[in-house]
Protein backbone atom coordinates (compact mmCIF):
# COMPACT_ATOMS: atom_id res chain seq x y z
CA UNK A 1 0.00 0.00 0.00
CA UNK A 2 1.70 3.51 -1.24
CA UNK A 3 1.03 6.40 1.06
CA UNK A 4 -0.69 9.32 -0.03
CA UNK A 5 1.82 12.42 -1.82
CA UNK A 6 2.01 15.16 0.37
CA UNK A 7 1.08 18.31 -1.25
CA UNK A 8 3.22 21.01 -2.21
CA UNK A 9 4.00 23.57 0.78
CA UNK A 10 2.63 27.07 0.17
CA UNK A 11 5.40 29.51 -0.92
CA UNK A 12 4.79 33.19 -1.58
CA UNK A 13 7.22 35.48 -3.37
CA UNK A 14 8.12 38.53 -1.43
CA UNK A 15 10.86 39.66 -3.59
CA UNK A 16 12.69 38.95 -6.63
CA UNK A 17 13.46 35.08 -6.45
CA UNK A 18 12.87 34.83 -2.21
CA UNK A 19 10.05 33.29 -1.77
CA UNK A 20 8.40 31.99 1.90
CA UNK A 21 6.75 29.62 3.59
CA UNK A 22 4.80 30.09 7.00
CA UNK A 23 4.68 26.63 9.21
CA UNK A 24 1.14 26.08 11.72
CA UNK A 25 3.46 25.40 14.32
CA UNK A 26 4.75 28.59 16.22
CA UNK A 27 4.25 30.31 12.66
CA UNK A 28 7.81 29.36 11.32
CA UNK A 29 9.14 30.50 8.32
CA UNK A 30 11.13 28.94 6.10
CA UNK A 31 12.79 30.88 3.21
CA UNK A 32 13.49 30.33 -0.14
CA UNK A 33 16.48 32.06 -2.42
CA UNK A 34 16.33 31.23 -6.41
CA UNK A 35 18.98 31.86 -8.83
CA UNK A 36 17.71 32.81 -12.10
CA UNK A 37 18.45 28.96 -13.49
CA UNK A 38 16.54 27.31 -10.70
CA UNK A 39 19.16 26.71 -8.09
CA UNK A 40 17.62 27.17 -4.90
CA UNK A 41 18.96 28.00 -1.12
CA UNK A 42 16.83 26.75 1.63
CA UNK A 43 16.42 28.43 5.02
CA UNK A 44 15.11 26.98 7.90
CA UNK A 45 13.09 24.41 6.00
CA UNK A 46 10.70 23.69 8.61
CA UNK A 47 9.57 21.86 11.90
CA UNK A 48 7.41 19.01 11.15
CA UNK A 49 8.20 16.11 8.88
CA UNK A 50 5.26 16.54 6.76
CA UNK A 51 6.74 20.53 6.47
CA UNK A 52 10.09 20.04 5.69
CA UNK A 53 8.68 17.02 2.82
CA UNK A 54 6.01 19.10 1.71
CA UNK A 55 8.60 21.81 0.97
CA UNK A 56 10.37 19.42 -1.15
CA UNK A 57 7.75 18.67 -3.18
CA UNK A 58 6.93 22.05 -3.73
CA UNK A 59 10.24 22.80 -4.73
CA UNK A 60 10.36 19.65 -7.30
CA UNK A 61 7.18 20.51 -8.83
CA UNK A 62 8.74 23.83 -9.88
CA UNK A 63 11.84 22.47 -11.09
CA UNK A 64 13.99 23.95 -8.60
CA UNK A 65 17.28 22.35 -7.55
CA UNK A 66 17.98 22.67 -4.14
CA UNK A 67 21.62 23.08 -3.90
CA UNK A 68 22.88 24.63 0.06
CA UNK A 69 20.67 25.20 2.80
CA UNK A 70 21.17 27.50 5.89
CA UNK A 71 20.26 27.28 9.65
CA UNK A 72 20.30 31.00 10.97
CA UNK A 73 21.10 29.41 14.07
CA UNK A 74 21.72 25.90 16.01
CA UNK A 75 18.33 25.28 18.18
CA UNK A 76 16.87 22.40 17.07
CA UNK A 77 14.31 23.31 15.02
CA UNK A 78 16.05 25.12 12.69
CA UNK A 79 18.61 22.25 11.67
CA UNK A 80 16.11 19.85 10.54
CA UNK A 81 16.64 18.42 6.98
CA UNK A 82 15.10 15.95 4.53
CA UNK A 83 16.87 13.22 1.81
CA UNK A 84 13.61 14.61 -0.23
CA UNK A 85 16.05 17.90 -0.32
CA UNK A 86 19.11 16.50 -1.23
CA UNK A 87 22.89 15.73 -0.02
CA UNK A 88 23.97 19.49 0.05
CA UNK A 89 26.17 21.27 2.27
CA UNK A 90 23.84 22.82 5.21
CA UNK A 91 25.77 26.05 5.54
CA UNK A 92 25.64 27.64 9.39
CA UNK A 93 28.31 30.32 11.10
CA UNK A 94 31.16 28.20 12.54
CA UNK A 95 30.03 29.41 16.41
CA UNK A 96 26.65 28.25 15.49
CA UNK A 97 28.11 25.01 14.42
CA UNK A 98 30.31 23.93 17.54
CA UNK A 99 27.07 25.09 19.71
CA UNK A 100 25.08 22.11 18.17
CA UNK A 101 27.93 19.94 18.20
CA UNK A 102 27.89 20.66 22.24
CA UNK A 103 23.75 20.51 22.41
CA UNK A 104 23.06 17.23 20.10
CA UNK A 105 22.28 14.85 22.78
CA UNK A 106 19.87 17.05 24.10
CA UNK A 107 18.08 18.47 20.86
CA UNK A 108 17.90 15.20 19.85
CA UNK A 109 15.29 14.48 22.63
CA UNK A 110 13.72 17.44 21.69
CA UNK A 111 13.27 16.79 17.88
CA UNK A 112 11.57 12.99 19.01
CA UNK A 113 9.01 14.97 21.46
CA UNK A 114 8.39 17.62 19.54
CA UNK A 115 8.52 16.82 15.85
CA UNK A 116 9.06 13.26 16.25
CA UNK A 117 9.90 11.09 12.55
CA UNK A 118 12.45 13.07 11.35
CA UNK A 119 15.47 11.37 9.95
CA UNK A 120 17.61 11.77 12.76
CA UNK A 121 21.06 10.74 10.72
CA UNK A 122 20.21 13.97 9.01
CA UNK A 123 19.71 16.12 11.89
CA UNK A 124 22.12 18.77 12.74
CA UNK A 125 24.56 17.84 10.19
CA UNK A 126 25.62 21.65 9.53
CA UNK A 127 28.81 22.83 7.90
CA UNK A 128 30.82 25.80 8.66
CA UNK A 129 31.15 28.57 6.43
CA UNK A 130 34.90 28.27 5.15
CA UNK A 131 36.99 30.87 6.01
CA UNK A 132 37.53 32.00 2.11
CA UNK A 133 33.38 33.60 2.55
CA UNK A 134 35.52 36.36 4.98
CA UNK A 135 36.63 38.11 1.88
CA UNK A 136 35.19 41.58 2.26
CA UNK A 137 36.60 42.15 -1.56
CA UNK A 138 33.86 39.77 -2.71
CA UNK A 139 31.00 42.03 -4.72
CA UNK A 140 28.54 43.36 -1.75
CA UNK A 141 30.11 42.31 0.61
CA UNK A 142 31.32 44.62 3.44
CA UNK A 143 33.40 44.66 6.38
CA UNK A 144 31.81 42.64 9.36
CA UNK A 145 29.94 40.69 6.89
CA UNK A 146 30.74 37.43 4.76
CA UNK A 147 29.29 36.00 1.74
CA UNK A 148 27.45 32.47 1.89
CA UNK A 149 28.54 30.37 -0.88
CA UNK A 150 25.72 30.25 -3.45
CA UNK A 151 24.82 29.83 -5.73
CA UNK A 152 28.65 28.88 -6.67
CA UNK A 153 30.82 28.55 -3.79
CA UNK A 154 34.20 30.53 -4.49
CA UNK A 155 35.82 27.41 -6.19
CA UNK A 156 33.32 25.44 -5.49
CA UNK A 157 31.79 23.06 -2.97
CA UNK A 158 31.48 19.23 -2.71
CA UNK A 159 28.14 17.15 -1.79
CA UNK A 160 29.35 17.09 1.72
CA UNK A 161 29.68 20.59 1.92
CA UNK A 162 33.63 20.71 1.99
CA UNK A 163 34.98 23.79 -0.07
CA UNK A 164 37.72 23.89 -1.81
CA UNK A 165 40.38 27.16 -1.76
CA UNK A 166 39.65 28.87 -4.75
CA UNK A 167 38.15 32.35 -5.19
CA UNK A 168 35.18 33.08 -7.09
CA UNK A 169 32.30 35.66 -7.25
CA UNK A 170 28.65 35.34 -8.17
CA UNK A 171 28.30 34.69 -12.11
CA UNK A 172 26.05 37.51 -13.67
CA UNK A 173 22.50 37.73 -12.50
CA UNK A 174 23.02 35.65 -9.67
CA UNK A 175 21.88 36.68 -6.20
CA UNK A 176 24.52 37.73 -3.69
CA UNK A 177 23.54 36.32 -0.24
CA UNK A 178 25.73 37.97 2.87
CA UNK A 179 25.99 36.41 6.33
CA UNK A 180 25.53 39.06 9.34
CA UNK A 181 26.99 37.03 12.12
CA UNK A 182 26.18 38.24 15.94
CA UNK A 183 25.51 36.54 19.21
CA UNK A 184 21.89 37.20 20.38
CA UNK A 185 19.28 34.46 21.59
CA UNK A 186 21.90 32.14 20.09
CA UNK A 187 25.44 31.11 19.53
CA UNK A 188 26.80 32.30 16.04
CA UNK A 189 23.25 33.38 14.85
CA UNK A 190 23.82 34.43 11.37
CA UNK A 191 21.21 37.04 9.31
CA UNK A 192 21.35 36.70 5.58
CA UNK A 193 21.50 39.91 3.38
CA UNK A 194 20.07 39.87 -0.20
CA UNK A 195 20.90 43.25 -1.47
CA UNK A 196 19.94 42.66 -4.82
CA UNK A 197 16.27 42.04 -3.54
CA UNK A 198 16.06 44.17 -0.14
CA UNK A 199 15.73 41.42 1.58
CA UNK A 200 17.02 40.86 5.31
CA UNK A 201 16.27 37.08 6.89
CA UNK A 202 17.14 37.51 10.82
CA UNK A 203 16.21 33.99 11.94
CA UNK A 204 14.55 34.39 15.52
CA UNK A 205 14.77 38.13 15.61
CA UNK A 206 12.65 41.34 15.47
CA UNK A 207 9.08 38.81 15.70
CA UNK A 208 5.94 40.39 15.75
CA UNK A 209 4.67 37.58 18.03
CA UNK A 210 7.17 36.90 20.06
CA UNK A 211 9.36 39.41 22.85
CA UNK A 212 13.64 39.13 22.49
CA UNK A 213 14.18 35.81 23.75
CA UNK A 214 17.68 35.69 25.10
CA UNK A 215 20.37 33.15 25.19
CA UNK A 216 20.97 32.88 29.06
CA UNK A 217 23.76 30.91 28.86
CA UNK A 218 25.64 33.80 28.08
CA UNK A 219 27.67 36.15 30.54
CA UNK A 220 25.92 39.24 28.73
CA UNK A 221 22.04 37.82 27.43
CA UNK A 222 20.97 41.83 27.22
CA UNK A 223 24.12 43.27 26.03
CA UNK A 224 24.79 40.63 22.95
CA UNK A 225 20.96 40.70 21.80
CA UNK A 226 21.52 44.67 21.63
CA UNK A 227 24.88 44.78 19.91
CA UNK A 228 23.29 41.86 17.81
CA UNK A 229 20.21 44.53 16.88
CA UNK A 230 23.07 47.23 16.19
CA UNK A 231 24.62 44.88 13.72
CA UNK A 232 21.12 44.47 11.89
CA UNK A 233 20.42 47.99 11.71
CA UNK A 234 23.87 48.15 9.84
CA UNK A 235 23.42 46.34 7.54
CA UNK A 236 19.97 47.10 6.73
CA UNK A 237 20.87 50.58 6.41
CA UNK A 238 23.93 49.73 4.23
CA UNK A 239 22.16 47.66 1.82
CA UNK A 240 18.63 49.28 1.54
CA UNK A 241 17.01 46.55 2.68
CA UNK A 242 12.66 47.19 2.95
CA UNK A 243 11.46 43.78 3.64
CA UNK A 244 12.67 42.10 6.60
CA UNK A 245 11.55 38.34 7.72
CA UNK A 246 11.83 36.58 11.01
CA UNK A 247 11.74 32.95 11.89
CA UNK A 248 8.69 33.35 13.54
CA UNK A 249 5.70 36.06 13.20
CA UNK A 250 5.13 37.88 9.69
CA UNK A 251 6.54 38.64 7.29
CA UNK A 252 7.56 42.38 7.63
CA UNK A 253 7.43 45.07 4.50
CA UNK A 254 8.81 48.88 4.38
CA UNK A 255 11.46 50.81 6.24
CA UNK A 256 8.75 52.49 8.89
CA UNK A 257 7.43 49.02 9.84
CA UNK A 258 11.18 47.66 10.10
CA UNK A 259 12.31 50.34 12.45
CA UNK A 260 9.06 50.02 14.48
CA UNK A 261 9.84 46.36 15.35
CA UNK A 262 13.76 47.26 16.38
CA UNK A 263 11.89 50.22 18.62
CA UNK A 264 9.61 47.35 20.39
CA UNK A 265 12.70 45.53 20.47
CA UNK A 266 14.54 47.68 21.92
CA UNK A 267 11.73 48.85 24.59
CA UNK A 268 11.20 45.32 25.38
CA UNK A 269 14.81 45.18 26.60
CA UNK A 270 15.17 48.46 28.59
CA UNK A 271 12.12 47.51 30.41
CA UNK A 272 13.22 44.05 31.17
CA UNK A 273 16.24 45.56 32.71
CA UNK A 274 14.19 48.11 35.00
CA UNK A 275 12.16 44.98 36.16
CA UNK A 276 15.08 43.02 37.04
CA UNK A 277 16.75 45.55 38.83
CA UNK A 278 13.40 45.89 40.76
CA UNK A 279 13.77 43.27 43.36
CA UNK A 280 11.05 44.38 45.66
CA UNK A 281 8.14 41.77 44.58
CA UNK A 282 9.28 38.06 44.16
CA UNK A 283 5.68 36.73 43.98
CA UNK A 284 6.07 37.12 39.36
CA UNK A 285 2.39 38.85 40.44
CA UNK A 286 3.75 42.26 38.50
CA UNK A 287 6.18 41.22 36.17
CA UNK A 288 4.12 41.44 33.51
CA UNK A 289 2.92 44.28 33.95
CA UNK A 290 6.78 46.39 33.58
CA UNK A 291 5.78 45.74 29.47
CA UNK A 292 2.30 46.34 29.70
CA UNK A 293 2.67 48.12 26.39
CA UNK A 294 3.96 45.39 24.42
CA UNK A 295 1.08 43.28 23.04
CA UNK A 296 3.47 40.37 23.07
CA UNK A 297 3.59 39.68 25.93
CA UNK A 298 0.82 37.77 26.07
CA UNK A 299 -0.09 33.77 25.62
CA UNK A 300 1.32 31.29 28.33
CA UNK A 301 4.62 30.10 26.30
CA UNK A 302 5.74 34.01 25.68
CA UNK A 303 4.57 34.90 29.38
CA UNK A 304 6.14 32.16 30.61
CA UNK A 305 9.63 32.76 28.63
CA UNK A 306 9.47 36.64 29.99
CA UNK A 307 8.78 35.79 33.50
CA UNK A 308 11.84 32.82 32.80
CA UNK A 309 14.07 35.98 31.31
CA UNK A 310 13.11 38.25 34.34
CA UNK A 311 14.26 35.88 37.29
CA UNK A 312 17.40 35.12 35.50
CA UNK A 313 18.37 38.36 35.42
CA UNK A 314 17.34 38.91 38.61
CA UNK A 315 19.74 36.09 39.92
CA UNK A 316 22.72 37.13 38.19
CA UNK A 317 22.21 40.79 39.50
CA UNK A 318 21.59 39.28 42.87
CA UNK A 319 24.78 36.78 42.91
Amino acid sequence: MTSTPLAPRELHEIADGVHVATAEIWTSITTVVVSPDGRALVVDPGITVEEVESLATALSRRGWRVTAGFSTHPHWDHVLWSRSLGDVPRWACPTAVRAQERSLAEDLTKVEREAPGHDLALFGRLTPLPSTAADSSTVGASSGTVRLPWPAAPGGTTASGTATTAHGGPGAGEPVVLVVEHQAHAPGHGALVLPGAGVIVVGDMLSDLEVPLLDLESPDPLGDYRAGLDALEHAISEHGVHTLVPGHGHVCTGSDAIWERFGADRTYLDDLEVAAGDDTDDTGASDDLRVTGDPRVTGEWVVGEHRRQLAHLRRARSA
